[in-house]
């Protein structure tokens, strides 16, 4: 894909600099795709088609075909532009669908029904505190048994009581 930009900045006389601001993205991207430190990113790619609409994707992508879109040819057949012209967009169907939809008085009755019932479960009253004594067990009472004193010579002194 490198050389085909590479192929398309010649063909526009461009320098890599150029290419990028014509593109509006920063130079570095431009030259480290054409050094091979990076594979073009889709938006890269996006960019180059959007700029110039006359190269072609598809030549772009794979490298097959032309790298300028040719114009309808004139042996092109008026059925394939028929069945260009005869496909439907996503606004159009989307203003077909709304003048056909009709509301019956049925689902607004019970659109008034749900919202009559709503319950509001934030407006609840706080619990109060569950009062608990805390009752403090006394541990035995605990002896010594031994105390022992470690010195600095690496001796030690062990004292027990009684003794």
């Amino acid at each position: 894909m490198k050389e085909r930009i590479k192929k398309i900045m010649e063909s526009e006389n461009m320098t890599p600099a150029r290419f990028a601001d014509s593109l509006q993205i920063g130079r570095a991207v431009i030259s480290h795709i054409l050094n091979g430190r990076n594979n073009p990113s889709l938006d890269v790619i996006t960019r180059i088609l959007t700029q110039m609409p006359d190269i072609d994707s598809q030549w772009l992508l794979t490298g097959s075909g032309n790298m300028y879109k040719s114009e309808i040819s004139s042996h092109s057949s008026d059925s394939d532009i028929k069945n260009q012209n005869s496909l439907p967009d996503l606004f159009s169907q989307l203003s077909q669908e709304n003048e056909n939809s009709v509301y019956s008085t049925k689902d607004s009755e019970n659109l008034k029904y749900r919202k009559e019932n709503i319950v509001d479960t934030y407006q609840k009253e706080p619990q109060s505190a569950i009062n608990e004594r805390i009752i403090y067990k006394e541990a035995p009472s605990k002896k010594v048994k031994q105390i022992i004193i470690y010195y600095t010579d690496n001796t030690f002194e062990a004292f027990t009581p009684g003794q």
